[in-house]
């Protein structure tokens, strides 16, 4: 799978620029500002349908313009195709899958692509949400269902939640068809996500092996905790009988305390919890090996490797991890790197550089396939 152009139009700082791409390592340099990222995040736009850094659709439009696009140009299984985005502050947005238009539900999985940004850094020490939208992302591309499925559940939860407020302020509500939903919704999302997490764990413990020389082992283990134990639940009944539970403290809390949005992956080295215990340095390293399962994941499910974007993650690695990461994707994954130091890729054969200045391409080198 790769790109092979972007078309942008009055998206961000870039009024009209049409950009390609060959099927190798794609270095976006320039000073801080230029649009570097706004470019990456034009290719993730094309194939998630919304931003990574969570702006508002019209908010990627050119401030002084009404309307803006992005089209990419892909290839995938050996076949062309393209995805067209159009964007404006009077309307909704378009979504375009080979001149036929979707909605956002279809799209993902159409442009598979794995984002690593310096947030990523903070898998193992951060919030469960970040865990959790790490492991929905890779998911939902490989399993359009398992999307859709999510922003089913999402929506049963945002409605008991309404419910449940106006239970605490107003009096009596039904809540049964909503847990019933959810429960069903909730069962049905733990399944998918041990399944991949088995396949996950798996392919993540050996690229850490590599990574340390095999002096380590990186486990992952799913969380809840509401949970009866290790494992998850994933009977919708169990579900269904702790939402009743838990109906008074949720009624107090006015919001829902039970189900997949709420659990969580734990990581371990040795037995020891990276998030308690491990240095920056085995924090950092596992991260990596995360980021390298989910190309190999999304190839196993897929058949081929996804587009991997880079979004200033690799100032933030040291020498080493930088190294392994270039040699995993080398000569196999498209790859996009958005740097202010060039420098360091000097040394790096085959790698397409690209300069970035004020929404413009100003130079374009280093094409080869």
């Amino acid at each position: 799978m790769n790109i092979q152009s972007v078309r942008l139009h009055q998206f961000r700082n870039y009024t009209q620029e049409t950009i390609t791409f060959p099927k190798s390592i794609i270095l976006l340099y320039g000073q801080n500002g230029q649009g570097k990222t706004n470019l990456l995040e034009a290719l993730y736009l094309g194939g998630i349908g919304k931003s990574y850094k969570g702006m508002a659709d019209t908010d990627l439009i050119q401030w002084d313009c009404g309307e803006g696009s992005v089209i990419l140009d892909f290839v995938r299984s050996g076949v062309a195709q393209q995805i067209k985005v159009i964007l404006s502050k009077t309307s909704k947005k378009e979504l375009w899958v080979n001149e036929t238009k979707v909605p956002q539900k279809e799209l993902v999985g159409t442009l598979n692509e794995v984002l690593f940004s310096p947030e990523d850094l903070q898998l193992i020490k951060g919030s469960p949400s970040l865990r959790r939208r790490f492991m929905d992302m890779e998911i939902s591309q490989v399993n359009p269902a398992y999307y859709r499925l999510l922003l089913q559940y999402n929506r049963a939860v945002s409605q008991r939640n309404l419910l449940l407020k106006q239970m605490k302020y107003e009096g009596r509500a039904s809540l049964e068809e909503w847990d019933r939903q959810i429960a069903s919704f909730a069962a049905a999302i733990v399944r998918r996500r041990l399944d991949a997490l088995r396949k996950m764990s798996f392919l993540a413990g050996v690229i850490h092996r590599r990574l340390t020389g095999g002096s380590e082992l990186l486990t992952m283990d799913y969380v809840q905790p509401y949970g009866d134990g290790a494992g998850g639940i994933t009977d919708a009944q169990r579900y269904y009988d702790l939402l009743q539970e838990h109906r008074q403290d949720d009624i107090y809390r006015m919001s829902t305390s039970i189900g997949p949005h709420r659990d969580d992956l734990a990581l371990a080295v040795g037995g020891a919890d990276l998030k308690k215990y491990g240095s920056q340095g085995q924090q950092r390293t596992a991260v990596l090996a995360l980021k390298l399962s989910e190309l190999e994941y999304m190839k196993s499910e897929t058949g081929e490797y996804p587009v991997l974007l880079l979004d200033d993650v690799m100032s933030e690695l040291d020498a080493g991890r930088r190294q392994a990461l270039l040699d995993f994707v080398r000569g196999r994954i498209q790859t996009f790197i958005t740097t202010t130091e060039p420098l360091i890729f000097e040394s790096m054969a085959g790698c397409c550089h690209i300069c970035i200045a004020q929404g413009k391409v100003i130079s374009h080198g280093g094409t080869e396939s």
